[in-house]
């Protein structure tokens, strides 16, 4: 859909919750393209996803209640209060942070004080980004393993849910106590279970380790194989190529925004130069005839790990976000709010 007829859409009645919701309307200093429309990778099917911010009212700050967000499923569309948007950016929050880089023309509304915010963007950036951009890639690769796994046998499924534990597990040591590097030892071996295949094992060897980290350490090992277990017709009818493409495509360019952040601390939700790679992967071509990820889509996956390693490495951004310009940028709006001197 072309942008005009996108920005015409928004004026049908389907988009009225924009100007009538009691958080919406005057209050809202942003709108911007989503989702596929903002990442330049969307097909002529692609829904429109539309995000935005809207300030608090002046009795929302005095009486120190907050709206949260406004969400409208129908037509996918997020509005964040400012108040909970600036906590989500602080913390260099991905689903947000692109918000603050999309193309100009992708802005479908932007009052005085949302173009400060754009502007202002390079207040929020920070080493945060590596873990913030990293949790979600990984949780994306949770995603794609686990539709992936959907399609294979018995024992490859097992090795798709060992694959995601150990990759859970690197970051245990920074959560949890201390324990020896061989003190968990996971692998697969002939099953125990006469229903299986093959399972997975475990060999633990721990001394005086404190109860409560190893039973939150299981749970989380547990949760993973239960995600696997829950197939069921609904799960099996969300899989297709497109689907898997795109769960694909998706980790990788999380990747490369926040390898961007860090190396030109610039936040590019467009990815103009990436393009045709990122829409190959979409549309299948790094898919076997089995549906499953080709060697080559990871190697191109730790390629971006390896890059992104070095760009954590050598990155000028500080360890943490500009918190005085952030509070004081909040202030002005805020204040400017309850003084109603805000030019919306």
């Amino acid at each position: 859909m072309k942008l005009e007829d996108i920005k015409k859409k928004l004026t049908c009645t389907e988009y009225d919750f924009l100007r009538t919701n009691e958080h919406l309307g005057k209050n809202i200093i942003l709108l911007g393209l989503g989702g596929s429309h903002a990442y330049g990778t969307e097909t002529d099917t692609s829904d429109i996803d539309v995000r935005g911010c809207a300030v608090n009212s002046k009795t929302e700050l005095l009486c120190g209640e907050n709206f949260e967000q406004v969400t409208d499923t129908p037509t996918d569309t997020t509005v964040y209060s400012f108040t909970k948007l600036i906590h989500l950016l602080t913390n260099c929050n991905p689903n947000t942070i692109e918000m603050l880089g999309l193309k100009p023309e992708h802005y479908l509304y932007l009052s005085d004080i949302g173009k400060e915010l754009i502007d202002n963007r390079k207040m929020f950036l920070s080493r945060k980004a590596v873990n913030s951009f990293s949790g979600y890639a990984t949780a994306q690769f949770r995603r794609l393993d686990n539709k992936s796994a959907r399609l294979a046998d018995q024992s490859v499924q097992e090795e798709h849910i060992l694959n995601s534990i150990k990759l859970a597990s690197e970051s245990f040591p920074e959560m949890y106590f201390n324990y020896p590097e061989d003190a968990i030892k996971l692998y697969i071996d002939k099953a125990a279970d006469p229903e299986l295949d093959t399972e997975i094992f475990m060999d633990i060897s721990l001394k005086h380790y404190p109860l409560r980290d190893y039973k939150d350490m299981w749970n989380r090992m547990a949760d993973i194989v239960r995600d696997y277990a829950r197939v069921g017709k609904r799960n099996q009818n969300a899989i297709s190529h497109q689907k898997l493409g795109k769960h694909m495509m998706h980790l990788l360019r999380l990747y490369m925004m926040c390898i961007d952040i860090l190396e030109k601390g610039e936040i590019i939700t467009y990815r103009e130069a990436e393009h045709d790679l990122l829409m190959s992967i979409r549309n299948g071509e790094f898919l076997d005839e089995n549906r499953q990820p080709t060697d080559g889509f990871y190697e191109i996956i730790e390629d971006y790990k390896k890059r992104l390693e070095y760009a954590k490495e050598n990155t000028d951004l500080p360890d943490k976000p500009d918190h005085r310009a952030i509070k004081e940028f909040t202030l002005y709006v805020n204040e400017s709010i309850v003084k109603e001197t805000i030019n919306r």
